[in-house]
């Protein structure tokens, strides 16, 4: 597979995991297809699985505006989950669930070919990097993938349970837009 669509397509006619059978929709991702950015979140909810969308619910508003403060317009940058089927009930996945979807991601990674991936919230972070750790080691430095410098930050629909995390967001993305602007420097 040598494209997005052709990726998308896979996906949409696939059934990799259990989950897959319960989708009204595959949510694979959206945005610019060679993003400089990326933004890797765990697993699609109700309204993402309706609409076959990543974060259009009120995580995604949040997100949003996350963005726009840092200068991004949702357009710019491209925007999915490891899981690419909301799991049953909300549910919080399995590791074999996301073992399933993660060769997709991988596939997604290497045709965007980020120059930076901003990964929400802990699950998204532990499973992209392969780590066993808490949110607050990944937090606030840059991890490696392949190359691609990964920012791990809260994901927000945490942000939108407890207020208190909004601050060490906004230094997150402040150092993300930082580590864009010098990788993106002519």
């Amino acid at each position: 597979m040598t494209s997005l669509e052709e990726v998308a397509h896979y996906v949409a006619h696939t059934k990799l995991i259990e989950l897959d059978n319960s989708r009204q929709n595959p949510v694979f991702g959206a945005g610019h297809p060679t993003a400089d950015l990326m933004v890797v979140g765990d697993a699609p909810g109700a309204e993402e699985d309706e609409k076959g969308d990543p974060f259009i619910g009120p995580a995604g508003q949040k997100l949003t505006q996350i963005l726009k403060a840092i200068g991004f317009d949702r357009e710019q940058v491209y925007i999915t989950d490891i899981l690419k089927s909301r799991p049953s009930g909300d549910e919080h996945p399995t590791a074999e669930e996301f073992q399933g979807h993660l060769p997709i991601l991988y596939k997604q990674i290497s045709l965007t070919r980020p120059k930076l991936i901003l990964c929400l919230g802990k699950t998204a972070g532990t499973v992209l990097l392969g780590l066993d750790t808490t949110l607050g080691a990944m937090r606030g430095t840059f991890h490696d993938y392949h190359g691609i410098p990964v920012l791990v930050t809260y994901h927000p629909a945490a942000l939108l349970r407890n207020p208190n995390w909004r601050r060490p967001t906004w230094e997150d993305v402040q150092i993300l837009r930082k580590k864009y602007d010098e990788l993106t420097a002519s």
